[in-house]
């Protein structure tokens, strides 16, 4: 209670504008089996292009129908939950390998350049394909020495001064006096030729001065040096990406296991899947490209200079993918995942790898030199090999089995966070639709049903198998009695939460090329979300109005008036879909599983009760802790009155009372600090049979008596 203290004037306000919650009744949550995609979990997909790029396309090669079924109800709603089931520990990631090699490289080293003659140096440089990069080599000349002590940045100064280029660098040499030749592509095709001549004119040439000894004949102290230990007149890099010890590779990985990471050739020779692509673009600077059906969509700029341009920095955040929704990067050092120190720390690591006591880094190139001292075998320095790989190895996680693949399906409520089925247990979702399609093993549409009436969050849809039969095999199925080849049952279907359909239907798979059975509860949740749309959860989604199909061009089993009527009466509880002469094929029946008559054996009743209890119990958490008296409890009346009284102008309802007094709440329960409300309903069946009685009568008769 404000407490006024001082005269004055005072505002106080209070906020009595309650209503009830509007919720979304046809959110659909599928659980079925992807090429791609996250494992477990309830996953948001708003459109048909994010259902795609998340989980992949449709395949004949992937169990059930789940991804075929999110594609078509996404026509009809912008809310669809997915959960990709999987077998974990069979489920393989992806990968391709992003090579690291060293450049060619040529140590120029010397006290003395020459006593008496100058140096005569042509340079070619070849990339990875032995393709020369300069219409003409590069010629420049060393001078005449002053003595000895020359150092590093006389070389430095004079080679870097001919030689910048994209194609060729120059950088520091193992000495002080020494400088490197270094060209631009790592990998076995790329090399350096370099020639030594004692004219200006370069024609005689000095094979002398071209050996490792730097005592060389003719001039003192000098001499050019192989950095990878072949013939210096032509220096080739090495690749350190085979198995080994003194290995090195990024690997690309999926970010989720799955065959839709794999890259394929398809027969006509077009690409599908992922390829990474490796591009070098000058000094440790180089691109590592995402390509997806040949084309890139994805690039990521990294370095081996400096820090936060690795390839881990770039593409990942700890363990987990932030850049893309396709791939993570990994360091790997000799066929082993690199340490967490290692991947901060890459000089560090390659410099143990490849047994040297230092890494440098030098103008733009991460090289490394085995001593400092005037005795070094000279310079190695390092880059990507430019290269585009196939991502490949990725599998689905799917069990061989039937009984495999139902465990994944049904998931496990106890672990943490749940997996499979399990996870549309989560009222934040909203779930008012739940199907498995495509998937006919009895524990896995029992465990959905259990799961719908433990939650009384949605409906579970399901159908008997394709090639069941007849509608006599189908009626046996749906209760318990059968045990044919194309799917055995032996319990019957009795929920009230459990909706039933029949026979499949034919549809033209653009994915596949060809026309496929489709499960019917894919087009039953399809029209039940365009319901949704176009009326309200509590009207039929059946008949001409709301169930007519467009896209099947056949049904699986044609059937009449007493196949519907076998099908629809008489305790059978399956809800047909007819192929009408120039009515098209239409939904025709909307009955619940439960066997008893009453109210809750229609969906659209059912859909009406999952909707106001929904709301009301989001409405009533506002009142949790409040004090239990007349207050509260007309507060609570007042929040559920309109919102049924709406329901009932909306056609949800014909009559309804709310009742929250002394007389639900008695002194005993209010002792137990319950707080009742009864809420009264009448709601409104629909009209599914229609009849027209014709009465003949003679010319006497009163019609208005009759």
């Amino acid at each position: 209670m404000v407490n006024f203290n001082s005269p004055g004037v005072y505002v106080v306000e209070k906020d009595n504008s309650d209503y009830p919650v509007a919720l979304n009744s046809s959110v659909v949550g599928i659980v079925g089996f992807a090429s791609k995609g996250p494992i477990d979990v309830a996953t948001l997909i708003t459109s048909q292009s994010q259902l795609v790029e998340t989980f992949g396309l449709p395949s004949e090669n992937i169990v059930g129908q789940g991804l075929e079924a999110a594609l078509e109800i996404l026509e009809t709603t912008n809310t669809l939950y997915f959960i990709r089931a999987s077998d974990e520990d069979s489920a393989v990631d992806a990968s391709a390998g992003v090579s690291i090699g060293s450049c060619p490289s040529l140590v120029v080293s010397g006290n003395d350049y020459g006593i008496t003659n100058p140096l005569f140096l042509k340079v070619q440089a070849y990339d990875n394909n032995g393709i020369a990069q300069y219409i003409t080599p590069k010629e420049f000349s060393l001078p005449i020495g002053t003595g000895t002590g020359t150092q590093y940045d006389v070389l430095r100064s004079v080679i870097g001064g001919n030689l910048e280029s994209e194609h060729v660098g120059a950088f520091e040499g193992p000495s002080d006096a020494s400088g490197a030749i270094v060209g631009s592509y790592a990998g076995s095709g790329a090399s350096l030729s370099v020639s030594a001549y004692s004219d200006s004119a370069f024609t005689t040439p000095t094979p002398a001065l071209m050996g490792t000894d730097s005592s060389a004949t003719g001039e003192a102290n000098f001499g050019i040096s192989g950095s990878v230990g072949v013939s210096a007149t032509r220096v080739y890099g090495s690749t350190y990406v085979d198995t080994g010890a003194s290995s090195i590779q990024y690997i690309a990985e999926s970010l989720y296991p799955g065959e839709g990471y794999n890259g394929l050739t398809k027969s006509d020779g077009t690409l599908t899947g992922l390829r990474i692509q490796t591009r070098n673009v000058g000094g440790g600077d180089f691109f590592v490209d995402v390509l997806e059906d040949g084309i890139i969509y994805e690039s990521f700029k990294t370095s081996f200079v400096g820090s936060g341009l690795f390839i881990e920095d770039v593409i990942n955040t700890g363990n987990q993918n932030a850049t893309t929704t396709d791939i993570k990067g990994n360091l790997y050092a000799a066929g082993s995942l690199a340490t967490a120190s290692e991947l901060t720390n890459f000089a560090g690591t390659a410099a143990s790898l490849f047994g040297v006591s230092e890494f440098h880094v030098h103008d733009g190139l991460l090289g490394y030199h085995a001593t400092n001292s005037a005795t070094a075998t000279g310079t190695r320095w390092l880059k990507p090999i430019e290269a585009t790989t196939v991502m490949t190895g990725g599998t689905n996680g799917i069990a061989a089995t039937a009984n495999l693949r139902a465990v994944d399906l049904i998931g496990d409520a106890s672990q943490e966070p749940k997996s499979g089925m399990q996870s549309l247990d989560d009222l934040t979702l909203n779930i008012g639709i739940a199907l498995v399609p495509g998937i006919y093993t009895e524990s896995v549409q029992n465990a959905l049903i259990t799961l719908a009436e433990k939650t009384s969050d949605f409906l579970a849809l399901v159908a008997p198998p394709v090639a069941v039969g007849n509608p006599q095999a189908a009626i046996d199925w749906t209760n318990g009695k059968s045990s044919s080849t194309a799917g055995s049952r032996s319990s019957a279907i009795t929920s009230s939460y459990a909706a039933v359909y029949y026979p499949h239907l034919k549809v033209f798979n653009i994915h596949d090329g060809k026309d496929i059975w489709y499960d019917p509860t894919i087009f039953a949740a399809r029209q039940m979300a365009y319901t949704d749309s176009v009326a309200d959860s509590w009207f039929a989604p059946a008949g001409f109005v709301r169930g007519r199909l467009s896209k099947p061009s056949e049904v699986e089993v044609k059937l009449n008036q007493g196949d519907r009527d076998s099908l629809y009466s008489g305790g059978n509880v399956i809800n047909p879909v007819v192929s009408f002469p120039q009515q098209g094929i239409t939904i025709f029946g909307q009955r619940t599983a439960q066997r008893n008559p009453t109210a809750l054996d229609r969906i659209n009743v059912r859909r009406l009760m999952i909707y106001i209890k929904k709301v009301a119990l989001a409405s009533a958490q506002r009142v949790v802790f409040e004090p239990n008296d007349e207050f509260t409890w007309a507060k609570v009346e007042a929040l559920v009155g309109p919102f049924l009284d709406d329901i009932k102008r909306r056609r949800g309802l014909t009559e309804f009372r709310v009742v929250c007094d002394s007389t639900t709440n008695t002194p005993v329960r209010v002792d137990r600090n319950e707080l009742w409300c009864k809420v009264l309903l009448k709601p409104t069946k629909t009209a599914e049979v229609i009849v027209f009685e014709l009465n003949l009568t003679n010319q006497s008769a009163n019609l208005g008596n009759l």
